[in-house]
Formats: C-alpha cells, structure tokens, sequence
C-alpha cells in the first residue's frame, strides 16, 4: 500500500498531464458530468447507475444524466443535495494537491452528505485506488479538500 505522500506524489503528476478543464465539473467531450453516471443514485440506492441521455439535466453548463425521471426530478428539486462534492474530481487529489484529477465513478463514497469520487485506475502497471489513502485520515482529509477547492481553477 502506497504512503500518504507517495499517493500526493502520484496525483500531482498526474494531475500535470491532463489537458486544460474548462469549467467546475469534471465532464467528457460531450459535456456529460462524471462519465454519464445517476449522481441521485448514489444517495438514494449506494451504487454507481449509469443515467440515459433520455433523463439529462444541464446544470451550471453540465449534463447530469439519470437512470429514472424521477431521479432526474429529484435533482431539478434540490441540485444542491445530489452534486458530487470537488466538481466531481478526486477529492483525494482536491485535498493532497489542489489538483483536479479524473476519477472512476464507481469508486464513491458519501460522506457527511456529500457525494465523493476518486481515482481508481492503473498507476505504474498497478492497481491504485486513493479511496483507500482517503479513509486513513478521511476528517482531515474532507477538511483540506473543502478549503483547497476554492483556489482551484
């Protein structure tokens, strides 16, 4: 299991090789938020869905797709509630950092309310999730996360 600071180290590089983002959330090509997946689900059944084009809802110049339409009404009602705290970035990567770094949604967690992805992919030739450097000092981590996010561009 990789260090704290060996994780920070990781994210900053690659954090450095992404292109440019324009805007607070971390969206494809095509403008969809979190790789298409049912922010509302993740509250409400505590598991990644993937949403449909067919129940999309642009918010703040991003499309958030959902798996019902009432999930997507749900949202409309209270986006506040449902968005994915760090605009959808690794909130590892928000608080070791202040980088934006691209996440794997299936990797979540709800914390205190808030919506948490992170990063779960390959690094090196190896398997590297920083959920799991994440729970070993989550308070703190939140905290950082929280106060870095804002200087982020």
């Amino acid at each position: 299991m990789k260090s704290i600071a060996s994780s920070a180290l990781f994210l900053l590089s690659l954090a450095a090789s992404l292109p440019a983002v324009a805007g607070t959330w971390n969206t494809d090509g095509d403008n969809v938020a979190i790789g298409g997946y049912d922010v509302v689900a993740y509250h409400t059944a505590d598991r990644a869905v993937r949403g449909s084009a067919k129940y999309a809802v642009t918010y703040d110049g991003a499309i958030f797709r959902f798996s019902t339409e009432e999930n997507a009404q749900a949202f409309s009602a209270e986006p506040q509630k449902y968005l994915p705290a760090f605009g959808g970035y690794c909130a590892f990567g928000v608080a070791s950092q202040g980088a934006k770094a691209p996440t794997d949604p299936e990797t979540f967690k709800i914390y205190n309310g808030h919506l948490l992805l992170f990063f779960n992919d390959l690094y090196e030739g190896k398997k590297f999730n920083t959920k799991i450097p994440w729970n070993q000092d989550e308070e703190k981590l939140f905290a950082a996360a929280q106060a870095k996010w804002a200087t982020i561009d």
